[in-house]
């Protein structure tokens, strides 16, 4: 089964440990093979240091098989022995950092279609703030406050990360602008894990909260909710 996770932001200051050890147990366990993709830091030069830090994390946590894979221009997006290494994953993380920078750079590329070749066969995808953002069909680039497509592996939804924090502010302009679309506020220190039925469940400390029709919902750990 495929399985997504997105997260809401602030992903390796320590507090992600339940939502990411519950994805390193759907990957297959702490044996498989973790792919740390930092393209979302690249655009301020600091992928080295965000994929250092992913490994850092997860190795914390248990997993023995991590490494990171720098995708971080179109160039290397391209890159076959990179895509080689994607396709290999069984958890395929996507840092967070410059949205637009991430999904311009995926796009049409053959390291996004080996992401997507090793989910559909049963790997895991995750991403954590603009990692979150640019798997949905729409997001939202703060940095030029602009509505953009995304990449679209979850259709008719738009993430607003870090939600507790900055995010909710988003919403009321995202509403107007996207009337039909579910807007998504994921807290930090929260993920949510899709399920087999089409449900997803929320995993850590915050919230999600979803923005539909008009009205707001929000989720807590534990609980499992539809799109």
């Amino acid at each position: 089964m495929s399985t997504l996770l997105l997260e809401g932001g602030a992903e390796f200051g320590g507090r992600m440990s339940e939502p990411d050890l519950r994805a390193i147990e759907l990957a297959g366990g702490f044996d498989s093979p973790i792919c740390i993709i930092p393209t979302a830091a690249a655009a301020d030069n600091n992928h080295k240091r965000a994929g250092d830090n992913g490994i850092r994390w997860f190795q914390s946590l248990g997993a023995k098989n991590v490494f990171a894979v720098d995708v971080i221009d179109s160039a290397s997006a391209n890159d076959s022995s990179l895509a080689a290494s994607i396709r290999a994953s069984r958890l395929i993380y996507f840092l967070g950092g410059f949205p637009r920078h991430l999904a311009e750079t995926l796009a049409n590329s053959i390291c996004w279609r080996a992401a997507l070749d090793a989910f559909n066969e049963g790997a895991v995808i995750a991403g954590s703030s603009a990692g979150a953002m640019v798997l949905c069909e729409h997001y939202y680039d703060p940095y030029e406050n602009k509505l953009l497509r995304g990449l679209n592996l979850i259709p008719n939804a738009c993430v607003l990360p870090h939600h507790n924090n900055f995010g909710k502010a988003w919403a009321k302009q995202l509403e107007q602008q996207l009337p039909e679309v579910i807007l998504i506020g994921i807290d930090e220190r929260t993920g949510m894990i899709s399920a087999m039925n089409g449900a997803w469940q929320v995993h850590g400390a915050g919230k999600i909260t979803l923005y539909h029709d008009g009205k707001m919902d929000s989720y807590t750990r534990g609980e499992s909710f539809s799109l």
